[in-house]
């Protein structure tokens, strides 16, 4: 009996990591694409991922044109600007279609986008619900932010009036870029 007891006392910090390795991180979702297919994030690992949950029919929709700005400033630097469109505030186009062209015509958006997807509750995609438990909560309205590091780990939410271009949110983009890689 103290054999098997030493044996499973020596095994407890095999098992922890375990447990730590099958954590998931960011790079362990997918996302169906706006445009057919899907975006894994883990082609992005490595990189500084802003996550929005978008609208095109709601009063925060001008900060699509700050997030290009974002996307265009810092994408050579690390930054991936994902834009998840979602009708969970029942502000969203009716398609897919739809979503592409008003993005487009209003605000030439050009970094990737999701398909329509849930963001709050039961029903939210799996991401979503991994950021709301590292992130202080669900978002609480269209256009709420999710900043993740490159290490896939840490992520700092931003409500929905925190604009893209506003100095809180740029200090924590540029921070999160100088921070060395996983």
């Amino acid at each position: 009996m103290a054999e098997a007891l030493r044996r499973t006392v020596l095994a407890l910090p095999l098992m922890a990591s375990a447990a730590a390795a099958a954590e998931p991180d960011a790079w362990s979702f997918r996302f169906p694409a706006l445009e057919g297919g899907e975006h894994d994030l883990a082609a992005w690992r490595g990189r500084v991922l802003l996550v929005v949950n978008t609208a095109s029919f709601c009063g925060f929709t001008p900060q699509y044109a700050a997030l290009q700005r974002l996307h265009e400033r810092y994408r050579e630097r690390g930054l991936v600007v994902f834009g998840v469109p979602s009708n969970d505030f029942n502000q969203e186009a009716a398609s897919a279609a739809q979503v592409r062209e008003f993005c487009d015509a209003q605000f030439g958006i050009d970094f990737p986008l999701a398909a329509i997807s849930r963001v709050r509750g039961a029903d939210a995609h799996p991401f979503f619900r991994w950021a709301a438990v590292r992130a202080g909560g669900e978002p609480r309205w269209n256009f709420h932010k999710y900043l993740v590091a490159r290490d896939g780990q840490r992520v700092r939410g931003f409500a929905t009036r925190v604009a893209p271009d506003n100095i809180e949110m740029t200090r924590a983009i540029e921070a999160a870029l100088a921070a060395p890689g996983a």
